[in-house]
């Protein structure tokens, strides 16, 4: 079927954080202002109807009337290894598969379970605050391989430093995140494989995050790490989710891939029993088996978006620098041209434009300019927020 996205549906008084989560938000402090008019694009989930035979499955589990302890049927395990050996060319044993309720759950999970206090834990910002806060929170060592940004924007691994990082005997993990959030970089097999090298000379752990890796430009692939370096795939963890790919974050549907027996004991042993919810079973079985003409159709939805705001951005914003991302649906965007303060940069867009987007500094320092923006939501709401910053900035032309 013919998916229309460019419907708006409306979220408010459905329990969105996004557009229900106002007191929240401003609690937090990622803005001053929220109402009835703000647009609300800060929050990696959509605003776009889901597949139909998604809604035909959960229809059906509702139609049951019951709703109690549910387990994972073999049909779950085999759902998950077709679709990453159709999409992906990837194969996985069923075993190695490790249910968790959510990706920064499961991050938390590892830091901990994998390292000891005082570990020294890789990450490339600027990247994914979460990654950030599993490592100080359970008081990890943070190592920063900044990613290395061009006069183009963009960005690229430093090896060497990453080397020397990964050589220092206290270091005990590398927590990748591929395709690369917020910079939109989808990592080469080249680049994968040289990772995957450095971290096995070193006896480094990889923890991937990849739930974004189904969310590609048309023209792109994108290579898990594991199928990269399968030699290495013992000290490779990978985390997978239907929630970003399908939008059914509030599912709570994450899958950990853990070749290694021993790791995967330990890991489940911090973990502990997470039983699945009925519509998680639904809504994986239906998305795995019947969505992808869905994602093809949303693939090429959000290139056109992107293409649509880069080309505004050159006409009406030429001093924000920014490209379209090789993966993901995020867009981040470099203010530092116009010469103002990151403040005075948030004060535009969050109180006088009325648009809720996520300062860049919350990515690390290597932010501070930008801002991020996530764009899967219908094209004439993304054009209005567009519209209203560009207004905001008209007197900096």
């Amino acid at each position: 079927m013919k998916y229309n996205f460019d419907e708006i549906v409306n979220r408010r008084g459905t329990y969105s954080i996004k557009w229900d989560g106002g007191q929240l938000i401003k609690t937090i402090g990622l803005t001053e202002r929220y109402d009835e008019d703000t647009i609300p694009l800060f929050t990696a989930d959509m605003d776009l109807p889901v597949p139909q035979p998604l809604i035909d499955a959960l229809h059906k589990t509702v139609d049951h009337r019951i709703f109690g302890y549910s387990v994972f049927p073999d049909e779950y395990f085999e759902a998950v290894q077709h679709w990453f050996k159709k999409r992906h060319d990837w194969e996985f044993k069923k075993e190695e598969i490790v249910y968790s309720p959510g990706t920064v759950h499961a991050l938390n999970v590892a830091v901990r379970a994998l390292t000891k206090p005082g570990d020294g834990v890789i990450i490339q910002r600027p990247v994914y605050p979460p990654f950030t806060s599993s490592i100080n929170a359970n008081e990890r060592t943070l190592l920063n391989n900044a990613l290395v940004c061009d006069d183009d924007g963009y960005y690229s691994i430093d090896f060497e430093d990453f080397e020397a990082k990964a050589k220092d005997e206290n270091t005990k993990m590398f927590i990748l995140c591929n395709p690369h959030n917020p910079t939109g970089r989808v990592f080469t097999n080249d680049e994968l494989r040289k990772l995957a090298d450095i971290c096995a000379k070193n006896d480094v752990l990889i923890i991937a995050d990849e739930i974004h890796g189904d969310i590609v430009r048309c023209n792109q692939t994108f290579i898990p790490i594991a199928k990269a370096a399968p030699e290495h795939a013992d000290k490779i963890i990978t985390f997978t989710a239907i929630n970003k790919t399908f939008n059914v974050a509030g599912l709570h549907c994450t899958n950990v891939i853990i070749t290694n027996p021993e790791l995967r004991k330990t890991f489940n042993g911090v973990m502990g029993m997470h039983l699945p919810s009925p519509f998680t079973v639904s809504a994986l079985l239906a998305v795995y088996h019947e969505g992808e003409d869905w994602l093809e159709q949303l693939k090429e939805y959000i290139d056109g978006t992107m293409e649509w705001a880069v080309d505004f951005l050159a006409e009406n914003m030429p001093k924000v620098k920014v490209r379209i991302p090789e993966g993901t649906y995020i867009m981040w965007m470099d203010f530092s041209a116009y010469g103002i303060s990151p403040d005075e940069v948030h004060d535009r867009i969050y109180n006088k434009a009325n648009v809720l987007l996520e300062d860049g500094k919350m990515f690390g320092e290597e932010g501070l300019h930008y801002q991020r923006i996530c764009i899967p939501s219908p094209r004439p709401m993304i054009k209005e927020a567009f519209e209203r910053i560009a207004r905001e900035f008209e007197d900096l032309k």
